[in-house]
């Protein structure tokens, strides 16, 4: 197995592990979920919530039209109609803590499996490969093409 392979089936393990702790907390999506998060860590537009999900702009605006329904997210005015910022309503924060509780003990339990000087070195590596990826795709993309400035 290649090590992208490596990667993506681990986060498989990862996501299909989170899903069942949550299942006992939240009936919310995990990929809801992963948008509250997202929007709590400043991503502000859908366009870049799209990407970071790894979905199409129809589905990112169907994804926060559901939350904003249920009460979990505020569109707020943009630089112009076209574009909102989006923020976290007080019930999204209280659905948002399901995950990061959830995230928080499976770091506690990814413990049993690598003593810390190791799963900090992993995290450095991890960090590094995701910053030389991102500095490449940076060359190909151009800035500000979906009209809303950040």
């Amino acid at each position: 197995m290649t090590f992208a392979e490596h990667l993506a089936s681990l986060r498989r393990s990862i996501r299909r592990h989170l899903t069942e702790k949550l299942g006992a907390r939240t009936t919310r999506p995990f990929n809801q979920l992963l948008a509250l998060k997202a929007i709590s860590e400043g991503m502000r537009r859908q366009s870049t919530l799209a990407e970071r999900l790894m979905v199409d702009a129809p589905a990112a605006s169907r994804l926060v039209d559901r939350l904003e329904e249920d009460g979990l997210v505020l569109r707020q005015a943009g630089e112009d109609r076209r574009c909102f910022r989006l923020e976290l309503t007080a019930q999204g924060e209280r659905e948002l803590s399901h995950l990061l509780d959830a995230l928080r003990e499976l770091d506690g339990e990814l413990g049993e499996y690598l003593p810390e000087p190791e799963l900090s070195e992993l995290k450095r590596l991890m960090e590094k490969l995701q910053t030389g990826l991102s500095l490449r795709s940076v060359g190909s993309e151009v800035p500000g093409t979906d009209g809303c400035g950040e």
